[in-house]
Order: C-alpha cells, then sequence, then structure tokens
C-alpha cells in the first residue's frame, strides 16, 4: 500500500475512534445526569403564628408574662471575681469546653468557671456535658 492510503487509513481510523468516544462520553453524561423533577415542589401550609393574627393584645400580655418570669430566677450567674460560685449556684461551666463540673469532681476545685449553674440539668438542659472525671 502507498504511504498516502496508509496515511489516509490511519486517518479516518482515528476520526472512528473519536467519534465513538464522543459518542460514548455524551451517553454516560447523559445516564449520570440528575434527573429534573416533572413539577415543581409543593410545601405544605405552615400555620399562622399566633401573635401575627391575635390582635387582643394576648400575645403581648404572654411575653411579658414569661419576660417577668425570667427575671425573677435566671438559669445561671457568672462567677464570683474571685472565681468561686454563687451561693446556690455550685455547678462550674467552662464555655470555652463545654464542660461543666459538680462539686466533689476531680477538676471542681481548680477549675474558674465562666457559668454558675444551681443543679448539673440546668447545665445539661443548656447544652453542656458533665466533666468524664
Amino acid at each position: 500500500m502507498t504511504p498516502i492510503g496508509t496515511a489516509l487509513r490511519r486517518t479516518v481510523l482515528l476520526t472512528l475512534l473519536a467519534l465513538g468516544a464522543g459518542v460514548a462520553l455524551s451517553w454516560w453524561r447523559s445516564q449520570a445526569a440528575t434527573p429534573t423533577p416533572t413539577q415543581a415542589p409543593h410545601w405544605p401550609d405552615w400555620p399562622a403564628r399566633a401573635d401575627a393574627t391575635d390582635n387582643s393584645g394576648a400575645a403581648a400580655a404572654t411575653a411579658a408574662a414569661a419576660a417577668a418570669s425570667d427575671a425573677v430566677e435566671p438559669a445561671w450567674l457568672p462567677a464570683n471575681e474571685d472565681g468561686s460560685t454563687p451561693a446556690g449556684h455550685p455547678v462550674k461551666v467552662k464555655e470555652s469546653s463545654g464542660i461543666f463540673h459538680v462539686p466533689g469532681g476531680r477538676f471542681y476545685d481548680r477549675t474558674k468557671p465562666d457559668r454558675c449553674y444551681p443543679t448539673a440539668a440546668a447545665a445539661e438542659a443548656d447544652g453542656y456535658r458533665r466533666s468524664k472525671t
């Protein structure tokens, strides 16, 4: 076969190979594509907020009562200047570690608290965890 015939045959074969690779790639992409939904999503109706529909002032009275009850007894108190706990709030919380220490615990005496809680349950309710020792 002549050199021109060999070059022509190789060109045709390479073109067919590239065409086949393009078809295969196109098919693979169509198979891996995320299917699009046929219709828009339907979200459920949310109930109206009580304070948005209530014009009688009951919502404001409820909010004022809640604020008054919060003002009576806070869930936590800051530690005293010397690092001791306020009376009635023996549980020590370190905010940077997210750990609280109870009286009698291994590191209770050396902990300088950021917050002090009246009970371990109150500290857990605010998202802190008990020390392991």
